[in-house]
């Protein structure tokens, strides 16, 4: 759980405060991804609350037609709550209207196409007035997101970079050092939801990433057990819990009971 400190600092900043205040009590810090409006809309704000109140940073991902780096679990759920009429007005009204901030910042996860049709000359403020502290946006090369970027910063709000084991070196030096709130380590090529061991070019990869970073490094695609949680421990500073934590509020479990045993 994030730290009364951590949330006291502005925009993406709380991001970086949240997972270093985790390391500083010997834990690696989660990342939970939750779908918005999944498993519906009228749960959806309630598991979000303890979800932020359990991990360290609370991803949101904004439901898209074609969600490219999606695995199944991610697409099923995006589809249901696209069915349910879940859409990023409704997402950040929502998150505007909760009568208390969750404890952990919270982040956006949306492909480019609903931040365009929502309008970037308005979504710096909505996401502020939100609680937004970043975005991430996996389909958007860097080259092309100086629009974006410039927009989501006039109101301290950050934009994670994702880097991979196939980036180049100049290209993962450029990406560690115009990222914001933490880098997105992603651990393997292809899509999430696959479960990801951790074998030794993933531990070198990772910790180069570390070495080039001034900011905390949190590594995602396949995280679902403390095993591997406690095996990344030492090359990074948190993880992402994605397509597991999604799975786990589909089958109607306990999330909480679920990102406490990541941490066992």
């Amino acid at each position: 759980m994030t730290t009364t400190a951590a949330m006291t600092r502005p925009g993406h900043e709380t991001i970086g405060a949240a997972i270093r205040a985790a390391n500083a009590r010997g834990e690696t810090a989660i990342v939970g991804f939750m779908t918005a409006g999944f498993p519906n809309k009228e749960k959806f704000l309630q598991e979000l609350v303890r979800v932020a109140n359990t991990a360290d940073v609370v991803e949101i991902g904004v439901p898209f037609t074609d969600p490219m780096a999606d695995g199944m679990t991610i697409q099923r759920a995006s589809h249901q709550a696209l069915t349910g009429g879940v859409s990023l007005a409704w997402i950040l009204a929502s998150l505007q209207a909760l009568p208390v901030r969750p404890t952990a910042p919270l982040l956006l996860m949306s492909y480019l196409n609903p931040l365009l049709a929502y309008g970037l000359d308005r979504l710096p403020a909505a996401a502020r007035a939100a609680g937004v502290a970043g975005f991430i946006v996996p389909d958007l090369p860097y080259e092309e997101c100086a629009d974006l970027r410039t927009a989501l910063e006039s109101a301290g709000v950050g934009l994670v970079q994702m880097v991979t084991p196939v980036t180049p070196p100049e290209r993962l030096a450029m990406l560690c050092r115009e990222a914001r709130g933490f880098i997105y380590a992603v651990t393997m090529t292809g899509t999430t939801g696959k479960t990801a061991a951790v074998p030794a070019a993933v531990t070198e990869y990772l910790q180069k990433v570390r070495a080039l970073a001034t900011i905390p490094v949190c590594a995602g695609f396949g995280i679902r057990s403390s095993e591997q949680v406690r095996l990344l421990k030492p090359v990074i500073e948190g993880v992402v819990v994605g397509s597991a934590l999604v799975e786990v509020l589909e089958r109607g479990e306990d999330p909480v009971a679920f990102i406490n045993a990541l941490r066992a």
